[in-house]
């Protein structure tokens, strides 16, 4: 049995990393080496989520839900502010999002294709762990939480 985490570590974790990369390349003009340091991660990896080589199996750039959660995890790397936890949060919330939009869907299918219908609704359920923390499972209050603001 395959668990919807161990899809999002492939496809949904490496695609949010992409976004934060692509916008403090291209918005705040930071060099790959400052990436790297920004998001521990080499600096080959950051070449690789430029070059489109890796995080890039979900397209999420027009999905409005989703750059404001991007924007602020973008904004405390910026700020260098300490906000682990809020940084972590945020990034758990849009991986939540993404996946109740159901954009990873066609990877739990790819991966385990005798998956009936039901059994494969979890990630756009209310039954999920997220859902006993302090952040609410609709996408407005998702973006109310993580941005301080309401839509």
């Amino acid at each position: 049995m395959i668990i919807p985490c161990e899809i999002a570590v492939k496809s949904v974790i490496p695609a949010i990393k992409a976004a934060i990369v692509k916008q403090l390349i291209n918005q705040y003009n930071l060099k790959q080496n400052q990436v790297a340091e920004l998001l521990g991660i080499s600096q080959s990896a950051v070449s690789k989520y430029i070059r489109q080589v890796r995080g890039y199996t979900i397209k999420m750039e027009n999905i409005e839900e989703i750059q404001p959660l991007i924007n602020k995890m973008t904004n405390i790397l910026i700020e260098k502010r300490d906000k682990r936890m809020e940084f972590l949060q945020i990034f758990c919330q849009t991986c939540l999002l993404i996946r109740r939009m159901g954009l990873m869907c066609d990877f739990c299918r790819k991966t385990e294709p005798k998956l009936t219908a039901e059994e494969c609704k979890f990630c756009l359920s209310q039954n999920c762990f997220y859902n006993k923390t302090p952040f609410k499972s609709n996408t407005a209050n998702f973006e109310q939480n993580a941005i301080g603001e309401t839509k």
